[in-house]
């Protein structure tokens, strides 16, 4: 346990010697008030626009509170996984790499823990960003339409957490599995890109698949009885599993990727 929480210590400092910590959350809270304010001031916004005939008057109908809280989580749906991937992508690929992570597993350091330290810490991030995020979305909807329900909005947090949560252990895992960090972000976005789209064709046929907690999160706010998670939840959990098992597959495999 003890070994387990100094790698956790070094990625912790890894996400502050990189500025994760700093740039990531802020990137999420940026991206999250954005959708209220702008909605808010669309009108005024097209109004200022120009090129409207004399006397045209633009009506757009005000939006409720549940369903700006909806469009963000859709907007963090892409944007967001783009930013986790892109911030995630290297963590052992860029180790293995350089050798660095060979010399760490030569001390007597399980498979399993360096993937776990390594996801753990990237869960810690992940969370500080979307509680931000979502914290920032939830005040504006709330300052400038009316304030969502809470027992909605704990639903949807948690839901759409463990998409993001299932998101970095994809790109770590695929991390783990290529040399380039930037083939493991693409992999791992179009996975999950692969997961939503055919959750959203067939929902009968894979209502539990994880690639149905982005529609869920959101539909707390525009549908709450639009289907149960319990089944969905659970077979994220399995992913998630299986993702870290991979990765630590694949470092057993081959801890380096320097040539010998």
């Amino acid at each position: 346990m003890r070994q387990w929480t100094v790698m956790y210590r070094k990625e912790w400092l890894e996400l502050l010697r990189t500025y994760k910590l700093l740039w990531v959350p802020l990137a999420f809270v940026l991206l999250s008030a954005m959708q209220p304010v702008s909605t808010y001031f669309l009108p005024d916004i097209l109004a200022h626009a120009g090129n409207l005939p004399e006397g045209a008057v633009i009506s757009i109908p005000v939006p409720t509170a549940e369903e700006v809280m909806a469009q963000t989580l859709q907007q963090l749906n892409v944007f967001g996984l783009l930013i986790l991937a892109l911030s995630s992508m290297n963590v052992i690929s860029a180790e293995r790499t350089g050798g660095m992570t060979a010399m760490i597993l030569v001390k007597p350091v399980s498979f399993r823990g360096f993937v776990a330290s390594k996801w753990a810490a990237q869960l810690t991030l992940v969370t500080i960003a979307f509680a931000g995020g979502f914290g920032a979305a939830y005040y504006y909807t709330s300052v400038l339409f009316r304030t969502p329900d809470w027992h909605r909005s704990l639903i949807a947090i948690a839901l759409y957490w463990l998409w993001l949560v299932l998101a970095g252990a994809l790109t770590l895992a695929f991390s783990a599995l290529l040399r380039s960090g930037a083939a493991a972000a693409v992999c791992s976005l179009a996975l999950l890109a692969a997961l939503s789209v055919t959750a959203g064709l067939l929902p009968d046929a894979l209502s539990a698949s994880p690639g149905m907690l982005p529609k869920l999160a959101s539909a707390q706010f525009l549908d709450p009885a639009a289907g149960k998670f319990w089944p969905v939840t659970v077979s994220t959990l399995g992913v998630l599993a299986a993702a870290m098992e991979t990765a630590a597959f694949a470092l057993r495999k081959r801890p380096t990727l320097l040539s010998s």
